[in-house]
């Protein structure tokens, strides 16, 4: 059944976000790859995988017809909704940064996307007034549950008060971005291209002085390699996955969206395993079981549901 007022389906809606968590977790293995190659900080990369992302999605446009618009939003609320994801978007993947260097991979992945679904559920409960019922309630556990197996599982953990609060105020981003995201499709206010286009200007002139405080260009002794890891990034996780995103998230329950984006470290767990010679546990296998049942219980429960509601008239 198609959201009445995008006009997307919520079952492609479901398809966008499960290619889009699938796809976030690629950026991982192409990242360190990146590192191995080169000399590039996370702050450098964060900033060209959104700039270069914005440039491929601005030639994107060009290269489509863009639809008659019944009625133009007024330049102050676009405006508006673009600062306001772009922000959430850059406040996101820097404080994620942040928590990375202060505490470790494992605590703050663990932090920020566990985080996230309960700071978003709670918000679309109070703010949209979306009900996750029982069904959503046992399939974030789930999913919670395996996101801890998966990051802590035989490993050395250290937690570090500055870095918790990286990743809570990271989740926290997160969260805004989705619920606004949200909010928007369900008025009839977000066009999915502009907010991805927008979202990204905005994000890479907040990411621009602390990459040049960094170090902009790296030196590397393999530039053709580092050239295709950077466009890689940009293109498939960055420019294709974000435009998925907005256009999914604005159909599907914001707390359905949260959890489906647990698959970007079930997705990294698995290329660590096959691309970069990590040794498979019964913690990897086991965690991410649990996640992947929980995505496909919870989607299967937005499309009954979807299935259910009646048309919102336009």
């Amino acid at each position: 059944m198609s959201n009445a007022v995008s006009g997307l389906p919520v079952g492609r809606g479901l398809l966008y976000l499960i290619v889009t968590g699938a796809t976030w977790g690629t950026a991982g293995a192409a990242a360190s790859l990146v590192y191995r190659a080169s000399d590039m900080g996370a702050l450098s990369l964060s900033f060209w995988r959104c700039a270069v992302g914005l440039v491929l999605l601005l030639a994107g446009r060009g290269l489509r017809p863009r639809p008659r618009r019944a009625a133009t939003e007024p330049l102050p609320r676009r405006a508006a909704r673009a600062l306001a994801t772009g922000l959430g978007l850059a406040v996101f993947q820097t404080a994620y940064f942040g928590a990375v260097e202060s505490t470790g991979l494992a605590v703050a992945t663990v932090i920020t996307l566990g985080a996230g679904p309960v700071l978003i559920a709670l918000g679309a409960r109070l703010l949209l007034r979306e009900r996750l019922g029982a069904g959503g309630f046992l399939s974030v556990a789930g999913a919670l549950a395996g996101l801890a197996v998966l990051t802590f599982g035989g490993s050395a953990a250290t937690v570090r008060p500055a870095g918790v609060l990286l990743a809570l105020l990271s989740a926290a981003g997160y969260g805004v971005m989705t619920l606004l995201t949200r909010w928007w499709g369900r008025s009839g206010g977000a066009d999915a291209s502009d907010t991805t286009v927008w979202a990204f200007a905005v994000t890479s002139l907040c990411l621009l002085p602390f990459a040049l405080h960094e170090g902009l260009l790296p030196h590397t002794a393999h530039p053709a390699r580092l050239l295709w890891l950077l466009l890689y990034i940009a293109a498939v996780p960055t420019a294709l996955a974000y435009a998925l995103y907005f256009a999914g998230a604005a159909v599907v329950r914001s707390a359905t969206v949260s959890v489906i984006m647990l698959l970007e470290p079930v997705t990294a767990a698995v290329l660590a395993v096959v691309l970069l010679g990590e040794r498979l546990t019964a913690a990897t296998t086991a965690g991410t079981l649990l996640m992947l049942v929980a995505v496909a219980g919870l989607a299967v429960s937005e499309a009954r549901g979807a299935g259910r509601e009646a048309p919102v008239p336009v």
